[in-house]
């Protein structure tokens, strides 16, 4: 992953900012140059060592309309430049000034039939993700919710053939665009914002918590002393974004052995559609037993099969 900016520029629906390379912005003569050589060479090093399926450019968060004519511009330079990496957006459906994305990543209230229509079409890829939206009856990141959700999201993202998720953040811990330090545990909500007076929810962008020996008697971070090591502390919903993961392999491995197992086809009684889905965990054990069950007969039939050699 290249991550937002740097050599190619980037930005946020908020505010954008040029490409530079050394001392040379982006509309200098030099630039145009040095950027082909280094995408190219990036682009060089990641086909020779086989990472062409794992790799992605991320580097523009979220376009509006205005944002358009800058992003198309960035994203066919990428394709110009570096063909064989992934270039990523976080929209859905989008105005054909973007025919150069191949990698879409809505939230999951933005995929909608266009969407999916539109990217499939096209022959590229779809992720999705959650954040500050959507917010109910989405399956959602939030602390005040059923703890199952972030499980089921991934059943709904098997079910809908979806082959990546993106969580926008983990440890956002801070107020006023992460300028002043917030103790988590002592409030839930989190703040955005030049003055950290916007709310996004309770625990958006948090599965992980800063060790408690952070904090003082009071509450507040410890700034001197010596560096604390402890693990971070784990959330539930972490937890069950994990084991949502597995189950999701699960589907995968049965999909490997047996494309047209019945099992792979998600039972209503785990989700139906994006807003209707169970907040039981019973039924989602329920198949995972019978996909693992499925996986062991189909792994021991083969293997009964195959003759061994003695030496």
């Amino acid at each position: 992953k290249i991550p937002h900016g740097g050599v190619l520029g980037g930005g946020t629906y908020e505010k954008r900012y040029f490409g530079k390379i050394l001392k040379w912005k982006d509309g200098d003569p030099e630039y145009e140059g040095l950027l082909k050589k280094y995408l190219s060479a990036i682009d060089r090093h990641f086909v020779e060592k086989g990472w062409t399926d794992k790799s992605y450019v991320y580097w523009f968060d979220e376009p509006k309309e205005k944002d358009y004519a800058f992003v198309s511009n960035g994203m066919a330079r990428l394709k110009k430049y570096a063909p064989n990496l992934k270039r990523m957006i976080t929209a859905g459906y989008a105005s054909p000034l973007l025919d150069n994305v191949n990698l879409w990543c809505p939230t999951t209230s933005a995929f909608n039939g266009k969407c999916k229509d539109f990217v499939r079409s096209r022959g590229d890829e779809m992720w999705w993700y959650v954040c500050c939206v959507p917010k109910s009856p989405y399956a959602t990141e939030f602390i005040d919710k059923v703890g199952t959700e972030m499980r089921v999201w991934l059943w709904q993202t098997w079910g809908e053939r979806v082959s990546g998720i993106l969580i926008w953040q983990t440890i956002y811990w801070a107020k006023g665009n992460h300028s002043v330090p917030q103790n988590p545990y002592l409030d839930p909500q989190c703040w955005y914002g030049s003055d950290g007076s916007l709310t996004w929810g309770n625990g958006d962008g948090r599965f992980l918590y800063p060790p408690p020996r952070c904090f003082d008697s009071e509450g507040k971070w410890i700034k001197k002393g010596p560096p604390i090591c402890d693990a971070p502390v784990e959330t539930y919903r972490l937890e069950m974004l994990r084991d949502g993961i597995e189950d999701y392999e699960y589907f995968a491995i049965l999909s490997s052995l047996d494309p047209k197992n019945p099992l792979l086809k998600i039972p209503k009684s785990v989700y139906s559609s994006l807003i209707s889905f169970t907040i039981d965990p019973e039924p989602i054990k329920i198949h995972r037993r019978k996909l693992a069950e499925a996986i062991e007969s189909i792994k021991k039939r083969k293997n009964s099969g195959k003759k061994v050699k003695v030496q």
